[in-house]
Order: C-alpha cells, then sequence, then structure tokens
C-alpha cells in the first residue's frame, strides 16, 4: 500500500511539474494587434504600421503588407517564459523618405527588437539606428 500510495505522488508531482511546463510555454499564444512605430531620424520621416502577429508555442511571427511589395514587413521572434523577447524584423522600404539614407522602395532593410510581454501587452524597442517602438496588445477569443 505504501508503494502504490509513493507512486501516485510521485505521479501527481510529475504531473504538475508537466502542466507548469506547458503552461508558461503557451502562455503567450494568441493573436495580437502590433503597432511599429518609428520618429523621424536623420532626415527621414516617422511612421507607423499596425497589423496583427500570433504566438503558438511562445514564437512570435506577425507580417505587414505584401510579402515582396514595398513597404512590407516580417517579425519573427521567440518569447521566454519570463516574458522578455528577442524579434528579427526584417522588411522591404516603402517609401523613400521613411528610409534612412533614403533608400529607394523595395530596398531591403532589418533589425532586431528587445522586447517584454505581460500577460495581455508587451512593449520593445528597435536596439539600433532609429527609435522605433513596438506595442503589443492581446486580442479578444
Amino acid at each position: 500500500m505504501q508503494k502504490i500510495l509513493k507512486a501516485v505522488g510521485l505521479s501527481a508531482l510529475l504531473f504538475a511539474v508537466g502542466a507548469g511546463a506547458d503552461d508558461s510555454a503557451a502562455r503567450f499564444d494568441g493573436d495580437w494587434a502590433t503597432v511599429v512605430a518609428c520618429a523621424m531620424a536623420a532626415g527621414a520621416v516617422a511612421y507607423s504600421y499596425e497589423f496583427s502577429s500570433s504566438v503558438k508555442n511562445g514564437v512570435l511571427h506577425g507580417e505587414h503588407g505584401i510579402k515582396g511589395a514595398p513597404g512590407w514587413l516580417r517579425l519573427d521572434g521567440q518569447i521566454q517564459p519570463d516574458g522578455s523577447a528577442s524579434i528579427a524584423a526584417h522588411g522591404l522600404v516603402g517609401k523613400e523618405r521613411a528610409a534612412v539614407g533614403e533608400l529607394p522602395p523595395g530596398a531591403p532593410y532589418h533589425y532586431n527588437i528587445v522586447a517584454s510581454f505581460s500577460e495581455n501587452s508587451g512593449t520593445g524597442h528597435r536596439v539600433n539606428v532609429r527609435r522605433c517602438t513596438v506595442t503589443f496588445s492581446r486580442k479578444s477569443s
């Protein structure tokens, strides 16, 4: 009887630990309203994009615009169980005046974003060259 009780107790403990791991990995899963806003910099005009991003198993993916067309932007990154995130942004210049250095429309660019998520929101910023902020708001299901 004592062996059975130990086995049941151990099984319950392993289940609880496993359930906690699943919950933390899926904690940020769902659809998020995303806004990328970049301030004026080095002659480039300010701009902002609003689009949807999704998170599955802690992996974020979002796209603005049509892939391959000027103005397209893709965000991809990993959100850690504590809410910290590293996100890569890849895009194509939309308007020449919005790009630092007045790159032509369609020219590729990329940058990194450091972000932090809570249950229903997140904020981040571009790491280099230009001051950009990124905000995330969880959409209701």
